[in-house]
């Protein structure tokens, strides 16, 4: 007997999920795989099984990939100080490059001939997605439910759940639930009335984070530690990747710090509202810029922050696996083994501050700095330097 062919679909247990895994069955002579990658989201593994089992998947794949995820995505994208419009942590947009290509790897174990993926059609993760299938998977069919099937809005949804008897999830008011992706980085939160930018986001949608009111009335102190430009630890303990990140996150998180609402242009065209919570990487990025304000020269900084823009944008548009994008990265970790030593901050109330900056470096200097008399720095050189300048305005 001739065996089926295999689809490999981004699963989550969820609704979105749960009904493209009947359509897919549905529609496609196929047995499906399901494959959840473990990034730091809250996940149920036993609700991932029984769903899918529920509906007669034999295949389930979960893979713990928090470690990697921190180590070889966020960290580099906090080496190059990446955001997106101003504001925006981009904690969706690293996180798919990582999970096409381990759902590419499961589908050539599996020798499937397609993958799936529960991106909508109006928006950037199904392009996320799919450069990163067509970069480690070029002849690996892709298959983009949003996109094709008849279903064209959440109500058609939901009311396919309810013929087919899969599970619809309610949010904290006991209605269909907002659009939420989350990972160790981040949470997001869009759609309802979130749609409306007129509209203020209810207290409700915030899952990580304390509102600056509500937290605590007394400060919070912590010290990160850097080595090679990445973060290694806290108060100068060791902490694996995803530990770190985990505990800067509860901390943060506690005190009110990483809430961004923002309307940004997405890649595909459009505009959309979404809300983002982001603690721990709010701090790890202000941590950062201040450890290399003690260690990197001048031109190495601002060459650092003319490219972030495009650098960004290149994470936000997926581009993440490009020949660019390395490139920048190359640019970026030039000089990160200089950028060692700790940043020592104060959380209140939303709000980080720097306390202090310690390293051993010899980028700042305090005696030519200092305003006592010295002549570590010749001030006669001054005058020169001006009259340079003075001529290029004219030129």
């Amino acid at each position: 007997m001739k065996s089926k062919k295999k689809i490999v679909l981004a699963y989550s247990g969820g609704l979105d999920t749960s009904v493209i895994l009947k359509w897919l069955q549905e529609n496609y002579n196929a047995e499906v795989i399901c494959y959840t990658a473990d990034v730091g989201q809250k996940i149920d593994k036993k609700k991932i099984f029984k769903n899918a089992r529920k509906l007669g998947v034999k295949n389930i794949v979960v893979q713990d990939l928090k470690d990697e995820f921190v180590k070889n995505y966020v960290f580099p994208m906090i080496r190059g100080h990446a955001i997106y419009e101003g504001v925006y942590l981009l904690g969706t947009s690293i996180a798919r490059p990582l999970i096409a290509k381990e759902q590419i790897r499961t589908a050539k174990k599996f020798k499937a001939y397609a993958v799936s993926h529960g991106a909508t059609g109006k928006g950037n993760d199904q392009v996320r997605f799919e450069l990163g299938y067509h970069y480690f998977g070029p002849k690996i069919k892709i298959i983009a439910p949003w996109r094709i099937w008849k279903l064209k809005s959440r109500t058609d949804l939901i009311n396919y759940a309810k013929k087919h008897k899969i599970e619809i999830p309610k949010d904290k008011k006991g209605a269909p639930p907002f659009s939420v992706d989350d990972n160790l980085f981040h949470t997001s939160t869009e759609g309802k009335v979130l749609e409306n930018p007129k509209n203020s986001a209810p207290e409700f949608i915030f899952q990580r984070t304390n509102s600056p009111e509500k937290a605590p009335n007394k400060p919070s102190f912590i010290t990160i530690n850097f080595k090679n430009s990445d973060p290694v630890g806290i108060n100068g303990k060791k902490l694996s990747p995803s530990k770190l990140l985990y505990k800067l996150n509860q901390l943060a998180g506690k005190n009110g710090i990483g809430r961004v609402d923002l309307v940004e242009n997405r890649f595909i065209g459009i505009k959309s509202r979404g809300v983002y919570e982001t603690p721990g990487g709010t701090l790890l990025i202000q941590a950062h810029r201040a450890i290399e304000s003690v260690t990197l020269s001048k031109d190495t900084m601002h060459k650092k922050d003319q490219i972030m823009p495009k650098y960004a944008e290149l994470i936000y548009n997926g581009y993440w696996y490009s020949k660019e994008r390395i490139k920048l990265q190359k640019i970026i970790d030039a000089k990160k083994n200089k950028v060692n030593g700790s940043v020592k901050l104060k959380l209140y109330k939303g709000n980080v501050s720097i306390e202090s900056r310690q390293t051993s470096s010899s980028a700042y200097s305090i005696k030519k700095v200092s305003f006592e008399e010295n002549k570590t720095f010749n001030k006669s050189n001054i005058e020169r330097f001006i009259n340079y300048h003075k001529k290029k305005l004219r030129s």
